[in-house]
């Protein structure tokens, strides 16, 4: 009997970026400006710390503010490299932990809602890339029960990941930390690589702007216990 983890993860696909602004600013500068907007990848909080053991975590922990996911992808404006983030805090699910391993969870990420700095590469994402309309949530399911080593800081997650009404294997080496028995919120965090055409997706090139045709899922997950 397989037992099923699904965990929230948000991603993105290849999008486009305005032109209008590189022709009136230059590619060079643009390409500044656009890399200063990307997001950092998701970091573990200097105040958090390792797991105590898998059966202090264990009950089941709910997603919680502070949540977020999306996607990370290179574009080449006109020679220029380009990276462009698309986030969303709209992240939803539980999580349960007996037996020292994750065994099931249920996370969803609202694709409608990942949004970068730029309305016209969000509408390109949500309508023409992801569908949004007919595929409104991306998430991964996992195929195998996680085990959680004492002191761990880190968690294998292999399972289905399934995005754009595709679903592909994959597997997510997540950062864990946080004090299970303090009854705060416990971090985890992660990033996936993917190539888009795997999930039905084509990065457009658009003669001004290409977009690699792989990118990243990237999350950070607040669990807060007891919910």
């Amino acid at each position: 009997m397989r037992r099923g983890t699904k965990v929230a993860v948000g991603i993105g696909a290849a999008v486009v970026v305005v032109g209008g602004a590189a022709a009136i600013f230059g590619p060079g500068l643009y390409a500044d400006w656009a890399n200063s907007a990307a997001a950092d990848e998701p970091t573990l909080e200097q105040s958090a710390v390792p797991l105590p053991d898998a059966e202090a975590a264990a009950g089941t922990w709910t997603v919680t503010d502070g949540s977020f996911a999306g996607y990370r992808v290179d574009e080449v404006l006109q020679g220029e490299d380009v990276t462009v983030t698309g986030r969303t805090e709209d992240v939803t699910g539980s999580v349960t932990v007996a037996d020292g391993a994750i065994t099931d969870a249920t996370v969803e990420v609202d694709i409608a809602s990942v949004a970068t700095d730029e309305p016209n590469r969000d509408a390109y994402f949500r309508d023409t890339a992801m569908q949004a309309g007919e595929f409104p949530t991306a998430t991964f399911e996992l195929t195998e029960p996680a085990t959680i080593e004492e002191g761990a800081t880190s968690v294998e997650l292999t399972g289905d990941l399934t995005v754009h009404g595709v679903t592909q294997a994959a597997t997510v080496e997540a950062e864990v930390a946080g004090d299970a028995t303090s009854g705060d919120p416990v971090q985890v965090i992660g990033s996936v690589p993917i190539t888009f055409a795997d999930f039905g997706v084509e990065a457009p090139s658009l003669g001004f702007v290409t977009v690699e045709d792989k990118g990243s899922i990237e999350f950070s997950l607040q669990l807060q216990p007891g919910q």
